[in-house]
């Protein structure tokens, strides 16, 4: 299979589309050392993007968190996305927004005069999770905790966020897992590597609480889902111990979508009506 730097295509990069091949940055990029980089990660259904404005305006929270000002307002991300989808001639797709701190002036810790660069890709891809759908996600328990909002910018969806869960899914997939989940810097349980969790007791649905991880536009959109539902939602941490006593459980994002758990290390769920219900609601909410 090809890399992803050795495709056809466009790729919108500080408002023009490049060459899929020629969408290059400088060695020297600042973002590439230091992490100041901040992206979107979402889904086109028919043609439209889901919650795509939101998506647009999370880009702009998450740089000024990280102290940095897009070049590009919302609108014109907005239009960039599309002029990308209609480039690659695609409907259902991945999109991946970009901004980060590029090659300037300065090649130290601070970065102020570097320029601030934006690209936007598409491509396609299909189930995060190969067939978990069907029979549930196996995940592996995770070393590495969510760190404190004192130590991080942690409602950023910022680049440098995701070293520990990269080491956290690699470490699950040599133990032949999909993915692992994370406990916070407190010991309650948070979230997976890049998916919101849920769980199931009793036919209510208990979920962390979002206060040092990312509160995802999937999760808030599942919340509602199960609120139309008349489905109790208990939004409060969750200790440990507790993960023996729930029946049923699911990851929610926008790479995930909604994917039902069978088993996080020696607990195993079923994928129950429930689970299933969210997921295909899901499904046709995202294509209506």
């Amino acid at each position: 299979m090809a890399g992803y730097d050795d495709r056809d295509g466009k790729i919108w990069m500080d408002g023009t589309l490049a060459d899929w091949r020629d969408a290059n940055v400088h060695i020297l990029t600042h973002a590439l050392h230091y992490a100041s980089s901040v992206f979107e990660g979402e889904r086109a259904y028919n043609g439209k993007i889901f919650k795509s404005r939101e998506h647009s305006e999370r880009l702009h929270y998450s740089a000024g968190q990280l102290d940095f000002e897009i070049p590009f307002t919302v609108d014109e991300i907005e239009a960039a996305k599309q002029e990308v989808l209609h480039a690659n001639g695609l409907t259902d797709a991945y999109v991946r927004a970009v901004a980060w701190r590029g090659a300037g002036p300065d090649m130290g810790v601070a970065s102020a005069a570097n320029p601030v660069r934006l690209a936007i890709a598409a491509w396609e891809w299909g189930a995060y999770y190969g067939d978990a759908k069907m029979k549930g996600a196996k995940l592996d328990v995770s070393k590495w905790k969510r760190p404190s909002p004192e130590t991080i910018p942690s409602h950023a969806k910022a680049a440098g966020l995701y070293m520990i869960c990269t080491l956290s899914k690699h470490a699950a997939e040599a133990k032949g897992c999909s993915d692992a989940m994370m406990f916070d810097y407190r010991g309650y349980v948070a979230e997976a590597t890049g998916a919101n969790i849920f769980f199931v007791k009793d036919g209510e649905v208990h979920t962390p609480k979002p206060d040092c991880f990312l509160n995802g536009l999937t999760r808030q959109t599942v919340i509602g889902m199960l609120e139309e539902r008349q489905v109790k939602v208990h939004e409060r941490h969750i200790m440990p111990e507790e993960l023996e006593s729930f029946q049923q459980c699911w990851l929610t994002g926008t790479a995930a979508e909604v994917t039902p758990v069978g088993q996080i290390g020696n607990y195993n769920f079923e994928v129950g009506s429930l689970a299933r219900d969210i997921a295909e609601g899901y499904e046709q909410l995202v294509r209506t």
